[in-house]
């Protein structure tokens, strides 16, 4: 169906095109031919982070953007080749938003503590078992001597190991009792940072136990209800996933994620509980 649309001479279209990032794709030679390419470099990754840093109130943004960029340079190279890890400044941008929470949140801790916790925090969750200890040593040679223990979220842990006991996944005298909520916090930190975070692992590994205790947690500490919707994506269709537009009359049909989405953004009866 052939469509008249009106354009508006102060609008621009512009298309990112680096077929080599994950998830992208070369674009067609005809398409390409209606853009004026222009050309980027790379990003000043140190410029970058010294003044976020500086914005988020650290006095020795220099000397800490420094390490911080070495650091993610070090990882890149010497850790493990996996499909999921990425060092660009997507996550170096959440490192900082991290660690100027951390700041304000602890004003009387040592600037290099603060940035050394927050690496540490928001990048640990991602890496496999055999790179943790590599990264740790990585850590330690940029910041020799320091030892940041991880502090905040004592309720969480609490909520946590009451839940995980009282399903019987263990007791506090386990040996790995505390990895376990261990993982609980960090899917929480990860997704005060992130708008959407994928937990992986082996079957049988934890990972519905690991949702499923968060989401009890922060509902026994904030009285909030967190919904769960569970669905195959694989055993369906894209169309039925994602949903189909008509291409006759139009019309817009929901799949199931669409569905979930829609559903979710509803706003509450005046008399109901929220919703997370």
């Amino acid at each position: 169906m052939e469509a008249d649309i009106p354009l508006m001479p102060s609008i621009g279209i512009f298309i990112t095109m680096n077929p080599g990032y994950a998830g992208r794709s070369e674009l067609p030679d005809n398409l390409k031919a209606l853009f004026r390419p222009v050309t980027m470099v790379a990003p000043g990754l140190t410029m970058i982070c010294e003044n976020m840093l500086m914005s988020e109130g650290f006095n020795t943004a220099k000397v800490l953007a420094l390490k911080m960029v070495t650091l993610y340079k070090l990882t890149s190279e010497q850790l493990s080749k996996q499909w999921h890890y990425e060092f660009g400044l997507r996550p170096i941008k959440s490192v900082l938003v991290q660690a100027g929470f951390l700041k304000r949140s602890y004003p009387d801790m040592p600037e290099d503590s603060v940035l050394m916790r927050a690496l540490r925090d928001m990048n640990m969750p991602k890496f496999v078992f055999e790179d943790e200890p590599l990264f740790k040593g990585l850590l330690q040679d940029l910041f020799p001597g320091l030892r940041a223990d991880r502090v905040g979220n004592e309720e969480l842990k609490t909520n946590s190991a009451d839940f995980l006991e009282a399903e019987g996944y263990g007791t506090r005298d386990d040996k790995y009792f505390e990895d376990q909520i261990g993982k609980v916090v960090q899917l929480f930190e990860t997704s005060s940072t992130r708008h959407t975070t994928m937990v992986v692992g082996p079957t049988s590994g934890g990972k519905s136990v690991i949702i499923k205790t968060l989401a009890n947690a922060l509902q026994v500490e904030t009285d909030i209800k967190t919904n769960i919707d569970v669905l195959n994506a694989k055993s369906i269709t894209l169309k039925e996933l994602y949903g189909v537009l008509d291409p006759d009359s139009r019309d817009w049909t929901d799949g199931l994620l669409s569905k979930i989405y829609r559903n979710a953004n509803v706003p509450p009866e005046p008399d109901a509980a929220p919703v997370r």
